[in-house]
């Protein structure tokens, strides 16, 4: 399981069906592999579900007591709280800082005097993500903090899915293989959100940004208590939108850049519909609609390679009713969208990559079957964001590049560490389209 989680579990899928049972140590654990039974158990008994105690403990670690993490009463404030900043009105008011990052990275990747540039696909999009994130959430742009709050970010998933499969964590000052570099991660991120959270509150209120996230953050309040977010609160929710707001869409954007490389038909079906809808405009919000084509090939993308591919792990706290099953109180339920998402009942050929699945007059796959984003009460509150920002980095730079493969490189091999990353580097081509 902690070699190769993903294919370990589409092997109890094939072997097993739809609803395994496997003991592992003291644990009683079931897999769930039909789109009705996933939401029977996320959507209509989500009350008798909580969230993995040990994923809890791990991401406790990095992001604190904040929406990603707590239970019950608490989250359901902090979830109220948080909602109004995350409804699709309030996302498409930032859809201008999202083309101006854009932008910013895209324009000057391959130099004037070249043709075409070579480059690793996921620092590209990480960079780009980070950038919409930091304007977003602080109202900065990135000023040279992306490098090491990129690679703090990949430390800290490749030592969180490490500790998944440990039955404790052991102390982090140990002098142990990762715990250094464990220990420079949190570090890195947690004076990254401090810094911009301090210098925030040094500004005049007449000077301070009143649109970005981070001052809904300060001003939101409590309408059943009129409670506003703790200083504690506040630092682990700017933790969670920063982290959450560009890793899981570089790591989308990076895949679907490949697989736009890998078929250029695809890619040049987008750039057409691209030069109908905008002509030689850049995209915006009230735009995205009418990219039907480019939404979808963002779509399956995600089906193929969801960004958050397995650990969808929840704690039966009351019997669950699944189809002709019961599972006991006490049972682990786990979820791999992975697995689900390739499946050829819901998707035929689900190896190859379709767009047209996802396209608005296609008859849609069954509820459940396709969930990058979620599904039930604990849905991504930020996955109207992610699709706005990805739409419209897609969309950019389809306008300025052609993208294509390296020649001789063998395709990338996914690897689960908490997001489902390229194992090495992914290079592409980038091509200038008004080179001559």
């Amino acid at each position: 399981m902690a070699r190769d989680y993903p294919s370990f579990v589409g092997l109890l899928h094939d072997t097993y069906g739809d609803l395994t049972f496997m003991r592992v140590g003291t644990e009683r654990a079931y897999d769930v592999f039909d789109p009705a039974m996933v939401r029977a158990a996320l959507v209509d008994q989500a009350d008798h579900l909580i969230r993995w105690e040990r994923g809890i403990e791990i991401f406790e670690q990095t992001f604190g007591q904040s929406v990603l993490v707590t239970e019950g009463a608490t989250w359901q404030r902090q979830r109220r709280m948080l909602m109004p900043g995350f409804a699709p009105r309030r996302v498409q008011g930032y859809a201008e800082l999202m083309t101006a990052a854009a932008r910013t990275v895209l324009d000057d990747l391959v130099p004037s005097v070249q043709r075409e540039a070579q480059l690793d696909a996921a620092a590209l999009m990480t960079r780009l993500t980070m950038d919409v994130i930091l304007r977003a959430l602080f109202s900065q742009p990135d000023r040279g903090e992306s490098g090491d709050a990129a690679r703090a970010t990949q430390l800290l998933s490749h030592c969180a899915m490490r500790e998944m499969f440990w039955p404790v964590t052991l102390p982090d000052w140990l002098p142990l293989p990762g715990k250094r570099d464990k220990r420079w991660g949190l570090r890195t991120l947690r004076g990254l959100v401090h810094r911009h959270i301090a210098q925030r509150r040094a500004m005049p209120p007449d000077v301070a940004p009143q649109d970005d996230l981070l001052a809904m953050l300060l001003a939101v309040s409590d309408d059943e208590s009129g409670q506003c977010l703790s200083d504690t609160e506040l630092h682990d929710q700017c933790m969670t939108l920063f982290q959450a707001g560009h890793e899981t869409s570089a790591t989308a954007l990076t895949w679907w850049s490949w697989l736009m490389a890998v078929h250029p038909q695809a890619q040049q079906r987008a750039r057409d519909e691209l030069h109908v809808v905008l002509g030689e405009r850049d995209p915006e919000a009230a735009s995205v609609p009418d990219l039907d084509w480019l939404g979808a090939s963002l779509k399956e993308a995600m089906r193929l390679y969801p960004p958050v591919g397995g650990l969808l792990s929840r704690r039966v706290v009351k019997p669950l009713r699944l189809g002709e099953w019961t599972l006991p109180d006490g049972a682990l339920l786990r979820i791999t969208p992975w697995v689900i998402q390739r499946d050829a009942r819901w998707f035929p050929e689900p190896e190859a990559f379709r767009p047209e699945r996802f396209v608005a007059t296609a008859e849609p796959p069954p509820r459940g079957a396709w969930m990058p984003f979620g599904t039930g009460p604990r849905v991504c509150i930020g996955q109207h964001f992610a699709m706005l920002e990805m739409t419209l980095v897609a969309a950019l730079l389809l306008q300025r590049y052609e993208l294509l493969t390296v020649p001789g490189e063998a395709p990338p091999e996914p690897e689960l560490n908490v997001t489902m990353r390229p194992s090495k580097p992914l290079h592409l081509r980038l091509r200038r389209r008004n080179a001559g």
